[in-house]
């Protein structure tokens, strides 16, 4: 079987040749295989991050179920933005840049600024202050040699097209979680009627981005509806009233249409398995995480929940993944194999994402033991 068969034979609840095997390499690892600046992939786009992960799954030669990182933008659904980022401060280190509108002779500041390092990935919303830059640059200087790629149903196909029969491209559209920040916590406890606003807004978006979706010559494989943690933003009370109608909508539109759903949550994540289980029409769901990053136990949710759900996840990135040696990668595996393969329905993967300095033999160690222990 090729990956793209594997993964869809999996999807529809049979059996493949052998356990697919998709260890989250979804930045880190991809940037650090090009061999750049990781501010030429995530502030020049050259190349995008959505690029360098599909290069960097035909370097490993792995199952890519890849959630979400295509930009699939149109332009008549998404209000124009006015402004633009420029550089406000950069060294051998670091380049940081800020959003800025100009109107009526006057320039307006974006509150925050994102950071673009050398050898890790961006941090955005950053309040300027905190690293000693002021809210308002007197200087800055124009982000050049930006690469240009298409929008819209174009981009899709080209990644549908790069990724060929390596796996399965997915796309954002909904979301699990309506609180975005710290700060939005206590924001919901103040003012929660400002939050079922964004709720109904952003589900009546969502339904009309995913019609756009499933309209396409060339659609999705399926749609992305997570948001990592979830359940740290928010409690599950708070996820029933603000993201849950979301996902039953989504899920519910997408088995209408016969195309996948899925969700990738870090963190605690039991108690969203068992509410989407058994009241949304999930089909997939990762990262199942272990104590301490998660709450996971994938042989008990494989006994409660595996005739519901694809399982994806689960060996821990650091202390097997980046810290442990093959053989430490090779009996985690083989745990997972065992404790969730049977019958069907399971994706080895890892928890959410894998550190850049992760060795390249764990990942190809995961692997081999895949196509071999995992062997149906």
């Amino acid at each position: 079987m090729t990956s793209r068969e594997r993964l869809t034979t999996v999807i529809k609840g049979q059996i493949p040749d052998h356990v697919p095997v998709a260890p989250d390499t979804s930045n880190m690892i991809p940037a650090r295989l090009t061999g750049k600046p990781f501010w030429d992939i995530y502030l020049r786009k050259d190349p995008p991050i959505w690029k360098a992960y599909i290069d960097c799954v035909k370097y490993f030669g792995f199952d890519s179920l890849m959630d979400g990182y295509v930009p699939v933008v149109f332009d008549d659904l998404t209000p124009p933005d006015e402004s633009r980022e420029v550089i406000v401060f950069q060294n051998e280190e670091r380049i940081v840049t800020q959003r800025l509108r100009e109107a009526g002779g006057k320039r307006f500041w974006d509150e925050t600024v994102t950071v673009y390092y050398i050898a890790d990935p961006p941090t955005s919303r950053l309040d300027p202050l905190s690293i000693k830059l002021p809210r308002e640059p007197d200087n800055f200087e124009e982000v050049e040699d930006i690469r240009d790629w298409p929008k819209g149903a174009e981009i899709l196909s080209l990644a549908k097209q790069k990724m060929g029969d390596h796996g399965l491209v997915g796309v954002y559209c909904g979301s699990s979680c309506m609180i975005w920040s710290e700060q939005e916590i206590y924001q919901y406890y103040d003012d929660p009627d400002f939050f079922y606003e964004r709720r109904d807004n952003f589900l009546a978006s969502s339904e009309i981005r995913l019609q756009r979706l499933l309209s396409l010559p060339d659609r999705p494989d399926f749609i992305s509806t997570g948001f990592s943690g979830t359940l740290i933003f928010q409690t599950p009370e708070i996820f029933r009233k603000l993201s849950l109608p979301i996902v039953k909508r989504i899920t519910a539109l997408c088995k209408e249409a016969n195309i996948p759903s899925q969700i990738h949550s870090c963190g605690p994540q039991h108690e969203l398995v068992k509410i989407c289980a058994e009241e949304t029409d999930l089909t997939i769901i990762d990262p199942l995480e272990i104590p301490p990053m998660g709450d996971c136990n994938l042989a008990l949710i494989k006994k409660l929940y595996g005739d519901k759900l694809v399982l994806k996840g689960n060996l821990h990135t650091t202390n097997i993944m980046l810290h442990g040696t093959p053989d430490d990668v090779r009996e985690a595996s083989k745990r997972a194999i065992d404790d969730a393969a049977e019958g069907g329905r399971f994706i080895l993967s890892t928890g959410d994402q894998c550190g850049r300095d992760t060795p390249d033999e764990n990942i190809f160690t995961m692997i081999e033991t895949a196509k071999t222990y995992g062997k149906y």
